[in-house]
Formats: C-alpha cells, structure tokens, sequence
C-alpha cells in the first residue's frame, strides 16, 4: 500500500508580487494626467507676468515631480497649456488650462513676447539638462505636426517659439523635418510655419548662423515644405521677399548656384577628359546643363574659368615655364568661354576672376596683362571692359599690382588708337 505524503509548496518571504502587466497599463495611462494636476498646483500661485517666478517654481517642482519619465507632459502644458492626444486634440478639452504657456502669450504674437517665454524654457534646461533630448527629439517634432490644428495666433506663437529655441541652441533643426509631412502641405501650412520660425530664428542670429543649422539638421531642400505644385526657384524667391526675409531668398538662390556650377565643372571635366574633345563639346555640355538648370553669366564665366583651369597640370612645367603654360591654357580654353561673354558686366566679372585667380597663385600673377590680351583677342573680353575694370571695377586683391602691370596695356591702346586716327 502506497502512502501519500503531501508537500508544502515553498513561499519567499519579503518578494515583492509583481504587478499584471494590463493593470500597470491601465494605471500609467492615467498617471500623465496625475502629473499635469500637480504641475498645475506648483504654478497656481505664480503671480501672473512673472515669469522668473514661473522658472523658479519649474525649477522647485523639479525636484518633485519626474520630469524625465513625463517630458511628453511637461511639454504639452509649457507649450499649448493641457495634455494632447494623438492627432493633436486635448485630452481634457473643458478641463483647466495650465496657468502657464506659451499659448498664453498676447496676440497679435510678437517676438519680443515670445522671448520671455523661452527665456522659461532655457532656465529650466539649464537646471536639468537631461530635458534638451527628449525636447528636440520628441516634443517639438511631434507639436510641429500638429500645428494645422491650431488659430493662426496659436501657431504663430509656437512658430516663434520653436525658432527661438532653436537659435539659443535648446534644439537642432531636426525638428522642423516634420512640417514636410503631406497633411501640412496644403493651404501653405508648412511654408508658412517655417517662414514664422526664420523671421524669430534670424532675429537673434544671423543668415549664415541659420544656413549652418539647417545644415547640421539635415533640412537640405526648402522645396519640399511648398506644395507639390508650387516647387521651383522663383515661387520660393518670391515668398521670402514678400515675407520680409530677402536674405533666405539670397541665400536659397546662392546654394542652388553652387550645385548648378558643380554640375558645370563636372560636365567641363567629363568633355576634356576625351582624347579627341573640341571646344564646341565643352560648349554644348554646358549648354546641356543650362537647359535643366538656369544660370545667370555672370555667375556662369566665373565658374567656367575655375573649370577650366582646374583641368590644367601645372606639375609638368619648370617654374620658369609656367607663365607661357598658362598663356597656352588659356588660348586653347578661351573659344569655351567666349559664347557665354555677352555684356561688358560679364566681361567684367571675367576679369575680376582672372585678378582674384592670379592673385591667389603667385606663380602666374607676372602673366596677368598677357592673360588679358589673349582674352581680348579671343573675343572675350573688349576694351570697354578693360577700361571700366582699370577705372573702378577692379576686386581689392592685389589691386595696386594689377593696375599697374596693366597700364603699358593701355598705352600701348592709345598709340594705336593714335596711328589709326592719323
């Protein structure tokens, strides 16, 4: 006969039970809420306007309250006064609003305002630095989504707010890849969320200061914050001008120029790298280039003679050889150049970048007057160009040298001038 024995199952003492995972669920949706009532007790008795007392009480609930773990929270209240859903509604759209936000900003919105907002927002991060991350890499992304759902007051105060920021370095331009998003396209949201943003931006920092933070922020094609439809050079020129913002369109303008001269002396290079290439190759691969992309000659001969004269190995001549190598080069290049010379304001952009170019290489700054009378044989150049040049056109570099190395050029014009007259 079989005898039972029933063992006692072991128990641990002191291990805490840990909790179903649905009810954890259950209880942290709710805790940003819990979060944001409290955060409304600390502001509640911030006197209205005082904004240092809104920092020091931010600053105060910090020690409190788990601002990492809510960062989502604790922007939504600073940014927009409540806690938003997905898609951008509030979540408690009849409850309180928080006493403090940007939303509370007056209207019409103006910068200087704004500032003082954001002013909050560099106090607080400076005390706890670990808020900047979750800022630029969630908040302001996911906000900027949203901004089609708010008053043109609401989103103008948020614009300002974010091209503040980002000018202060509170976050990158990563931020604004958002707006590219195709909801935001249409009525012109997104083009005109970010103009707002610039205008705050270059209001405390330079062009080129924000050039270097689109840049940084991989924000590559202003294009793609217009319309489908409304995507070419002069539509995004003309917006910024009548906006105020001349120095985006010039700066736009500037870096489509760059790409278009580097398609230019790619296709230069890729027309003298043939054994058998003509000078009228090189000048219907430009011209192929120009087809697709415009560009003005004044621009278009500086880049031409950079091309060109990039291709020339100077390595294979003496020192003593190199002035007649490039009087060689620039008679065998001056046929590519000549159908783009149209105009003496070309030609004297030409002669500048023949200065400038000289004046950057010593070897060839002797060469100079020769240079010029190989262009001006070759139809180039004429001697009106070269009079304006001598008189006040010349660039600062090297202008005393230049000037007069030139003037037997001139003499010798006069002479013949003379004989012809007699």
């Amino acid at each position: 006969m079989s005898v039972q024995q029933s063992t006692a199952k072991p128990s641990l003492q002191g291990v805490r039970i840990k909790a179903r995972k649905g009810a954890v669920k259950a209880q942290a949706k709710h805790e940003p809420e819990i979060f944001r009532d409290q955060l409304y007790k600390h502001l509640d008795a911030v006197p209205q306007g005082d904004f240092d007392a809104v920092a020091n009480k931010l600053v105060q609930a910090g020690s409190t309250l788990e601002f990492l773990k809510y960062s989502d929270a604790l922007f939504d209240v600073l940014f927009v006064g409540g806690l938003l859903q997905p898609g951008g509604l509030y979540l408690d759209a009849d409850g309180p609003t928080s006493p403090f936000s940007v939303f509370q900003a007056v209207e019409p919105p103006q910068i200087d305002d704004i500032k003082k907002y954001v002013d909050v927002f560099n106090k607080l991060i400076r005390r706890y630095k670990y808020l900047q991350k979750p800022l630029e890499e969630n908040s302001l992304p996911t906000l900027l989504q949203y901004v089609n759902k708010w008053a043109p007051a609401q989103k103008d105060k948020f614009a300002m707010a974010t091209g503040l920021l980002i000018a202060q370095g509170l976050a990158t331009a990563t931020c604004l890849q958002s707006l590219t998003k195709d909801h935001l396209l249409k009525n012109d949201t997104a083009i005109g969320t970010l103009t707002t943003i610039f205008r705050a931006y270059l209001s405390e920092q330079s062009m080129e200061h924000l050039a270097g933070a689109l840049k940084r922020g991989g924000i590559k094609d202003l294009f793609l914050f217009f319309p489908p439809n409304r995507r070419e050079t002069s539509i995004l020129d003309q917006h910024f001008r009548a906006e105020g913002l001349p120095q985006v369109a010039d700066w736009w303008t500037k870096r489509q120029y760059a790409l278009i001269k580097g398609d230019i002396v790619k296709a230069i290079g890729e027309a003298l790298e043939r054994d058998d290439w003509t000078p009228d190759d090189a000048v219907t691969a430009v011209r192929n280039v120009l087809e697709e992309q415009p560009l003005p000659e004044t621009e278009l001969v500086a880049c031409l003679w950079q091309g060109l004269l990039s291709h020339v190995d100077w390595s294979s001549a003496r020192p003593d050889q190199i002035e007649n190598l490039a009087l060689r080069e620039v008679t065998k290049f001056a046929p590519i150049l000549e159908p783009f010379c149209n105009g003496p304001k070309t030609e004297v952009v030409l002669i500048n970048t023949v200065q400038v170019y000289c004046y950057g290489d010593t070897r060839i700054m002797r060469a100079f007057p020769q240079i010029l009378k190989v262009l001006y044989s070759k139809d180039c150049i004429s001697d009106q160009a070269i009079i304006y040049w001598h008189a006040k056109g010349s660039k600062p570099q090297g202008r005393q040298h230049f000037l007069k190395s030139t003037e037997a050029l001139f003499l010798k014009e006069n002479e013949d001038s003379d004989e012809d007259d007699e």
